[in-house]
């Protein structure tokens, strides 16, 4: 299905969509992106938006169980993508994005069949090959000229696909009395044939020309010393990153993975319908910010106003925290601003931060190896809160936790927002005293 019978035709099919009309271009790769990752998370996010209500196992709440052993197999896997992202094939990337979503799709089959409660250990399973998705549908986007615009539609789909298939979930349970346990799966079927359109449009999608990798700097795979020498010279900016990032996936994963809950302490006891409209004010103004970052040609003014970006969205999480806190807001506008406080320099991690930094500095790399050590040690400092939260050692209900996390998330993202604009100022003033930044 997805392989061309005519070679020519799709060198032509492809020549036509980068050079006939950028809008074009522009709309199909990014649907292209957004329509394959919104079906992965059909594959990675439908049990979420189960309870497993009393079901307890090795001393744990069920769900927070099945979580936690999920998180195990997608951290794991993003350790394995520093390597296998980084030094990606472009010409097996189709093969590999089947193979994983098989795999997938195969331990939610396995996840319903086994019986409790040792089928929490199939969710390994399931993690490990879900965590290498987001590296090859994103190595089709990056170092283009539009990789702001096609970044920003395909990392909406964080924001949009989370609540569709959540509320996808409780509608399967609510309409049609399927347990949990058989939910996941079923989910998944129903964006089965999404996914493949997604995959097939993907590989339509022309390769960079000369005139993005003049704007952009040549991408091209990364060996064990090209990533070593590149974490030298950039170490003290790389671990800024790195522990900015890990704040805001542990708040990210905590408001994500308990939704349903959350908004039930919050007094909102029918979940679905507000589990998918409450993302779409989010997914809209972080993808407006970040789609019109295209506007800015010049990377160095497209990366320090991406610090400030970063900087802003831990502001607006601290502020909004405290003001609920103290009961200046309401519930719901809580969940959206902390939603939209978050996502936004959360999604700019993804999509410009790491592009402008390697344009800025013309190293030639990829960001597969930058994101995948962001979101190694995200996942990692996700999964030992969760660890936490489910040991029984805290007993604070999910809001007042969630708040208390919102705080010290806020101050972090400030904090290193300072840190790393005046890293980056000195680090850039010595790149132009040697010439390498032109």
């Amino acid at each position: 299905m997805l392989d061309s019978n005519s070679i020519s035709e799709k060198s032509l099919h492809r020549n036509w969509l980068h050079k006939n009309c950028p809008i074009t271009f522009v709309s199909f790769s990014g649907a292209a992106a957004f329509i394959t990752y919104c079906s992965m998370y059909a594959f990675r996010k439908p049990f979420a938006a189960a309870t497993f209500d009393g079901l307890h196992f090795l001393g744990m709440d069920y769900k927070v169980l099945l979580i936690i052993t999920q998180a195990i197999g997608y951290t794991a896997s993003k350790f394995i993508g520093i390597k296998v992202v980084s030094e990606l094939d472009p010409n097996k990337r189709i093969r590999i994005l089947l193979l994983l979503m098989g795999i997938a799709g195969v331990s939610l089959l396995l996840f319903a069949i086994i019986p409790f409660p040792y089928n929490f250990l199939i969710l390994i399973v399931n993690g490990l090959p879900l965590g290498l998705v987001w590296g090859i549908v994103f190595s089709f986007l990056e170092g283009r000229r539009f990789t702001e615009v096609l970044g920003a539609i395909m990392a909406s789909s964080f924001i949009f696909a989370s609540g569709v298939v959540k509320a996808a979930g409780r509608m399967v349970i609510d309409n049609y009395g399927v347990s949990d346990f058989w939910m996941p799966v079923l989910t998944a079927v129903l964006f089965i044939p999404i996914l493949f359109v997604g995959i097939y449009m993907l590989q339509q999608i022309p390769p960079r020309d000369s005139e993005d990798e003049m704007y952009r700097t040549k991408r091209k795979p990364m060996d064990a010393a090209e990533r070593k020498a590149f974490f030298s010279l950039f170490a003290p900016g790389i671990i800024l990153s790195i522990i900015t990032y890990v704040g805001l996936t542990i708040f990210r994963d905590l408001r994500d993975n308990f939704a349903v809950e959350l908004w039930a302490d919050l007094g909102f006891s029918h979940t679905p319908k507000l589990l998918a409209l409450s993302e779409i004010p989010i997914a809209l103004g972080v993808l407006t910010i970040i789609g019109l970052m295209i506007l800015i040609k010049n990377n160095r003014i497209a990366f320090y106003t991406n610090q400030l970006i970063i900087l802003t969205g831990g502001i607006l999480l601290l502020t909004f925290t405290l003001l609920f806190m103290q009961q200046k807001v309401s519930a719901l506008w809580w969940m959206i601003m902390i939603g939209f406080s978050m996502y936004l320099p959360y999604i700019s991690f993804h999509v410009m931060f790491y592009e402008r930094w390697i344009a800025l500095f013309r190293v030639k790399s990829n960001i597969g190896y930058l994101m995948y050590i962001s979101d190694a040690f995200g996942y990692l400092g996700s999964t030992l809160v969760l660890c936490f939260k489910g040991s029984g050692y805290n007993q604070l209900p999910w809001v007042m936790f969630f708040s208390y996390a919102g705080i010290v998330i806020g101050v972090l993202t400030v904090i290193n927002g300072i840190l790393s604009i005046l890293y980056f100022r000195k680090k850039e003033k010595r790149f132009v005293s040697t010439a390498l930044v032109g």
